[in-house]
Formats: C-alpha cells, sequence, structure tokens
C-alpha cells in the first residue's frame, strides 16, 4: 500500500493532468510540473510548478498554461505547420504567433471555458514583460501584437489590460496594411492549411514577403518548362485521362479545393499586381506607412551604436558547446585544479551563508485561531482547561524574492587561473544562495572568433565600408538559468576549462544582455555582478572606428542599467581598476582574492537591503 502523499498540491496537479489529457484529446500525454520554461516537446507537457502554498496566482496560471498547451495539441498539426513555415526570423515570428492564436480561439469556441484561464496566462505573461507600460511600438515586437490581434478578432473578448495595450498600439498599422486579408479570418480558422495560407498572406501584406521562402503549393515542375513544352504536356495528360478522371471520381472534394485554391492565387496575383500598380500615385499623406516601421535602436543605451553584422551571433547554453561526456571531463579537471582551493572558498560561502540566513530568521503571528499549535502557551491551558488553544502561522519572507546574476568575462586574457578561479566560485555562490532561497544565474560572454569572424570577412567582400560598427561575432553564453537547480547545471561550468573557447571581450552588449534577461524576471530584487580583467577589447572591430568606440557603449550601457534601477550593478575588476566604470566595484590585484571579494560584495550588498536591516533591528529587539 502506497504512503499517502503530504502535499497539498498534489491533488491539484493530478486533477490538472487528467483534465488537461482530456481537454488534449491525448490519454497518452505526460503532464509534468517544472520550474523550466512551459512547453509541448512530442508527447510530453511542461506545466508551470505549483508550490505547497497554493497560492492563488499559482494555481490560475498553472490552470491558463495547460488549457493554452492542450489547446494547441488538440488543434495543431506539427507537420501541416512545417510544410507552411517561413524562411524569415521575422516571419516565422508572425507565423508562430497567428497560429498559437488560433488554436486558443479554437478552444474559445469549442470550449468557452478554456477563454477565461487562458486570459489569465497571458496577462501575467504580458505584465512580466512590462507590456503595460510600453507607450511605443518600438518596446514590443510586432509578432506579439499580431498574434494579440487575430485572438481578439477570432473569439470576440476583450483582452487582458496588459496584452490589449500592446493590440492597440499596433492596430492601425496592421489593419492598414492587412485589413483586406484579416475580414477572411473566420472562414479560414478551423482549418490549418488554409489558416496556414492565411497567415502567410498577412505577412505578405505587412512588407515580409521576401522571408516566406517558396510557396509550398506550388507545383515542382519549372515554370520555364512547362511554358516551352506546352503542346508536348498535353499529349501525356490526354494518355493518363483514364487515370485522372478515376481520381476525380475517388475525391470530388479535392477537386474542388484545388481549383478554389487556383483561384485565389489568381486573385491574389491580380491583388498584388495592382498595389503595385498604384504604389506611386496612391502614397498616403497621412500617418499610415506603407513600409514596417523602422526597426528599434540595436542598443537601448546608445542609439548610435551600430552593428555591422549579427548574422552569426549565438546565445547558446553551455550544455550545447561541448557533448556531456566533455562536460563531465572539464568538470572533473576544474575540480582537481582549484581542490586546494575549495577550503578557503567554502568556509567564505558559509560565512555568507550564516549571514543570509541570520536575516532570514522566522517571524510569527501568535494567538491566531488556526495555524500550528503554539507550544509555548499550553501551560495557561493547564492551569485553566476552559482557555482556548492557541495557534501560530509563520510570516513570509520578502528576502527570499531575489534572483542573482554571475557575468563573467570570458576573453583569453582571463584563460589560467583567472577563469578557473572564477568558475569555482560562482559554482560555490550559487550553491550557497541556492541553500538560501536566492535564485542564481550565470552567464558568460566572449567572440566567436578572433579578429573578427565571419562578421569581418563579410565586411571585406562588400568592400570595407567606412565606421562599419561593432566588426566580430558574440557568442553569449547561458551556463545557469535562474531557475534550474545547481546539480542538474553542475558540469556547465567546467566548460571555461575548454581550449579555444575564450577569445575576445565586448563587455557592453553584454552588460545590455544579462540586463535584459534580468529584467523580465519576476523576483523583486535583482542583483547583477560582473567580473572581469579589464576594458572590452575587440582588434577587428577597434581597427576600423574610434579607438574608444567599444568603451563608451560600456559606460552608456553602465549608466542606462543605474539610472533606471532595475538592476542593482555591482563589478570586480582583476588586476584592473573597473571603478572607472562602476559606481559600486572593487578591484584585486590578486586572483586569489576573488572569493573573499564576492562573497564580501554579495553580502554587503543584502545587508544594505532596507528590508533586512529592519528585520535585523526586530530580531535584536525581540531578544
Amino acid at each position: 500500500m502506497s504512503k499517502p502523499t503530504d502535499n497539498p498540491a498534489d491533488p491539484f496537479k493530478k486533477a490538472l493532468t487528467e483534465a488537461t489529457k482530456v481537454m488534449a484529446n491525448d490519454p497518452e500525454l505526460s503532464v509534468s510540473y517544472s520550474v523550466d520554461p512551459s512547453g509541448l516537446t512530442g508527447e510530453n507537457m511542461r506545466l508551470p510548478q505549483v508550490s505547497r502554498r497554493m497560492t492563488r496566482d499559482e494555481v490560475l496560471i498553472a490552470r491558463g498554461t495547460a488549457d493554452a498547451l492542450a489547446m494547441q495539441r488538440r488543434y495543431h498539426d506539427d507537420g501541416l505547420h512545417a510544410r507552411y513555415q517561413p524562411s524569415g526570423d521575422m516571419a516565422r515570428d508572425l507565423y508562430e504567433a497567428m497560429e498559437t492564436a488560433r488554436c486558443e480561439a479554437m478552444g474559445a469556441r469549442d470550449m468557452p471555458g478554456t477563454a477565461s484561464n487562458i486570459d489569465v496566462k497571458i496577462e501575467a505573461e504580458a505584465q512580466r514583460l512590462g507590456y503595460d507600460q510600453v507607450t511605443e511600438t518600438t518596446q514590443v515586437p510586432l509578432a506579439t501584437a499580431a498574434g494579440y490581434l487575430i485572438r481578439h478578432l477570432a473569439t470576440g473578448r476583450p483582452l487582458p489590460d496588459a496584452a490589449a495595450n500592446v493590440m492597440e498600439l499596433w492596430r492601425p498599422y496592421i489593419e492598414t496594411e492587412a485589413g483586406g486579408t484579416l475580414t477572411q479570418l473566420s472562414e479560414k480558422l478551423s482549418d490549418q492549411a488554409e489558416f496556414a495560407r492565411f497567415a502567410r498572406q498577412i505577412i505578405d501584406d505587412l512588407g515580409y514577403g521576401d522571408q516566406l521562402g517558396d510557396d509550398p503549393d506550388q507545383p515542382e515542375e519549372p515554370q520555364d518548362d512547362a511554358e516551352e513544352g506546352g503542346e508536348e504536356e498535353q499529349q501525356p495528360e490526354e494518355q493518363g485521362q483514364d487515370d485522372s478522371q478515376d481520381e476525380a471520381e475517388a475525391d470530388p472534394e479535392q477537386q474542388q479545393d484545388d481549383t478554389q485554391e487556383a483561384a485565389e492565387a489568381q486573385v491574389s496575383a491580380d491583388d498584388l499586381a495592382e498595389d503595385e500598380m498604384s504604389e506611386e500615385t496612391e502614397l498616403p499623406e497621412g500617418e499610415a506607412p506603407l513600409e514596417p516601421p523602422a526597426p528599434a535602436p540595436i542598443s537601448d543605451a546608445d542609439p548610435n551604436y551600430t552593428i555591422f553584422s549579427t548574422d552569426n551571433d549565438e546565445e547558446i547554453a553551455a550544455e550545447d558547446l561541448a557533448d556531456p561526456a566533455e562536460l563531465e571531463r572539464l568538470r572533473a579537471y576544474l575540480d582537481q585544479q582549484l581542490d586546494p582551493l575549495k577550503g578557503a572558498v567554502g568556509r567564505l560561502a558559509n560565512k555568507l551563508q550564516r549571514r543570509l540566513q541570520a536575516q532570514q530568521n522566522r517571524s510569527w503571528l501568535f494567538d491566531m485561531e488556526e495555524g500550528i499549535l503554539d507550544a509555548g502557551r499550553l501551560a495557561r491551558v493547564v492551569v485553566s482547561p476552559t482557555t482556548p488553544l492557541s495557534f501560530k502561522v509563520e510570516k513570509d519572507t520578502e528576502f527570499r524574492d531575489t534572483v542573482v546574476t554571475l557575468l563573467l568575462d570570458n576573453s583569453g586574457s582571463m584563460r589560467g587561473r583567472p577563469i578557473s578561479i572564477a568558475a569555482i566560485c560562482a559554482d560555490v555562490l550559487a550553491r550557497t544562495l541556492e541553500r538560501c532561497d536566492v535564485k542564481v544565474e550565470i552567464l558568460g560572454f566572449t567572440t566567436r572568433a578572433w579578429k573578427g569572424g565571419l562578421a569581418r570577412e563579410k565586411w571585406l567582400n562588400e568592400g570595407r565600408p567606412q565606421t562599419p560598427g561593432r566588426l566580430n561575432d558574440l557568442r553569449h553564453i547561458i551556463y545557469k538559468k535562474a531557475d534550474a537547480p545547481w546539480r542538474r547545471t553542475r558540469n556547465n561550468l567546467g566548460l571555461m576549462m575548454k581550449e579555444g573557447l575564450l577569445k575576445e571581450n565586448i563587455d557592453g552588449e553584454a552588460l545590455e544582455w544579462a540586463h535584459r534577461r534580468m529584467v523580465a524576471r519576476p523576483e523583486a530584487r535583482k542583483i547583477m555582478m560582473v567580473i572581469s580583467d579589464g576594458a572590452p577589447v575587440d582588434d577587428s572591430t577597434l581597427s576600423v572606428n574610434p579607438a574608444n568606440y567599444l568603451e563608451k557603449h560600456l559606460r552608456d550601457v553602465i549608466a542606462m542599467v543605474e539610472r533606471r534601477k532595475a538592476v542593482e550593478l555591482i563589478a570586480i575588476g582583476i588586476g584592473h581598476d573597473v571603478t572607472r566604470y562602476y559606481d559600486r566595484a572593487v578591484t584585486i590585484t590578486d586572483v586569489d582574492q576573488l572569493a573573499g571579494a564576492m562573497t564580501e560584495q554579495l553580502a554587503s550588498l543584502f545587508d544594505s537591503d532596507p528590508r533586512a536591516r529592519a528585520r535585523m533591528v526586530g530580531i535584536k529587539k525581540a531578544m
């Protein structure tokens, strides 16, 4: 006989799992609850984790996510989707967003109860991304707004406020460019193939037709052959007349569909031709543009910062840069190299943990009508049996709502002992903070090649235009995501020992990348620690731009981060003075001092938390 669970969330999870399988019409579907991003992978569905506390937000978001993914499982065909999928990035984003909206709208039509649940999920995501605060179209992707508009038009339901804000910003532009096509939405919704063609037409209307790739409905034979051999093609067609008649008799609806598609394609071609003929004579004088809005600046910190090519930049997980066996070997090498240092680092980590846990002392509300029985007040019941029992309730600790990002310089100058100690310190701090319920993200930054790589080759082939901007291919590495447990990502830090990984460093863009990741996090307090051994250096970029090009951008990004105050920024310089860049920074002359500097800086930053200080004062008074 199995032992009954004591987790109050388990019955809810079990009920939600069964309901999700029914809605998805897939009894073999495997449903799990995880801190990893939600989604569908084959027969596996990941839903947001629901804690023992089962807060209202946790329950509603889990239900909304389950309903959204169940609708996708029920109404979406991966093979059909892939057949019509565009090749360009922007077109693909629009296509994916509209297909997701179609599945959710189908669910709202066939199972109305799912609509309000999915609204909660949409609102939570939009609030987390700050969509309720945006005021310009450049602050939010067009694809997101297109998905919101499709869902709104298909269901007739008002969107949650934050999502509606995004939709209304882009709506005039979308309806101006694609209003005629949008009127066909209701008749295309239930047929995924028809909707895919409809979505491709919307993408073309919005000005991204060049990213659609080949038309999947076009016949495979070349057009030239058809024109030159028209008479020759008639002969085999006559010879196979009996076969054609058999096919028509077997499937008359297919023949009708083909005829209808050909007619629609002809009408669409005529419309496009008319648009092209009237483009010069009907340019609007008002605000409605014929072309998509200008792209957002490359850098939020400096609109004048330019990049020659981003085609070969990559944001990549550490486990994708080496196979598991190599990562395990590199981790073992890291442990071996730093075995003498572990004791000192461990002592510092324990010291940090004690300081953090001192700020996490429990506080209780006494004399409550329900909760945990207060044993300290049982004496009153013994003396006076008529006295009612007293209960206590533990108060929530705001301190735990914190995330820390460690951004490590992975440049060639860090090779050897500096990068080894940086890796082991990041590892130990991640474990320490995880024990204190503080989430930690570990990121690294470098370039894919020395002296420019493919970006420089492209620049040379195009005739060496003047002041090209950043002229190298970035590599931003995710060693540990904030929601991933340390035990699952432990080996990833060994990647820093990989020969050939460490190259150039472009600090400004790395800092801006890490800042964007942090701002999207739901935690109330966000702390970023940058570990670097000097100024940004990339020979390819600096050889064809002003000498202070990368350094100026770094200063601009730091100023933006500190001005917005969404993230608390600290830095540690190894052998180089970084206080000239960061307001809160220390410089160490010996890499052996890194562990002490990291723990001390983090501890002092937590000590500076006014909420923590208030709790400490309360604890001391109680003592």
